[in-house]
């Protein structure tokens, strides 16, 4: 895959009012290096990418210049049907991704079919120095191991993380709300006793009263729950 062929086929992509609005919800990155490429087309190409197999000098080449060539590298990880080069392809692009979009979007088929193996590594992304590998832990946390492979220490490996990031922070939050509403009796604990630090504590609530999930009974419990966070 030739990188200005491909430069050339993601401009011709290009959607302005698409790329306005990613640059607002996306403050993280750079804008100019945002060209404007709605999610779906990104897939296609990745889709077709993986099919070709012509991916891997792409993936070897790190960093990438525009915002589209993470999302496109996320979207053919995902795709990636062995587990041992999806992990390798993953432990080198994690230190790159820069942004919650990437993080979010990039979900690997394969995790599915090997969880004891993508719990090793999700220890060890939750013990990373990096924002969005933090995340990108967090997250695989709450995707595969909140239905019938839950188990209580889980959200205690969550429960025990402190940042100073925004983002990992509000990852935190989306995971206990999510943990609320597919095990509400065995995570409730957690906020009972004040587990989090008293911002994520307040957004976790937050995002279970906004969940449907969550039953009208459980919302008045949970916004008495709530905490005055301090002044610093």
């Amino acid at each position: 895959m030739n990188k200005n062929d491909l430069h050339k086929k993601l401009y011709s992509l290009k959607d302005l009012k698409y790329r306005n609005m990613q640059i607002k919800i996306i403050p993280t990155v750079d804008p100019e290096s945002i060209i404007g490429v709605r999610t779906p087309e990104l897939r296609n190409m990745a889709k077709e990418i993986l099919k070709a197999g012509d991916y891997k000098d792409f993936l070897d080449d790190l960093p990438h210049k525009f915002f589209e060539e993470n999302q496109l590298h996320a979207f053919i990880i995902s795709g990636i049907k062995d587990m041992n080069e999806c992990m390798e392809e993953m432990e080198k692009f994690l230190p790159y991704v820069d942004n919650w979009a990437t993080c979010d979007q990039m979900s690997p088929k394969i995790f599915k079919k090997h969880k004891e193996v993508l719990l090793v590594y999700i220890n060890e992304w939750l013990n990373s120095e990096k924002t969005y590998t933090i995340r990108f832990g967090v997250g695989m946390l709450m995707e595969h191991f909140l239905g019938e492979d839950f188990n209580l220490i889980y959200p205690e490996m969550v429960a025990k993380l402190r940042s100073e990031e925004y983002y990992v922070n509000m990852m935190i939050a989306w995971y206990f709300a999510t943990a609320l509403a597919k095990q509400y009796e065995n995570v409730l604990p957690f906020i009972e006793e004040k587990r989090l630090d008293d911002w994520t504590h307040n957004k976790a609530i937050q995002k279970s009263i906004e969940s449907r999930r969550i039953t009208e009974e459980q919302k008045k419990y949970l916004k008495s729950l709530k905490v005055v966070c301090k002044i610093s």
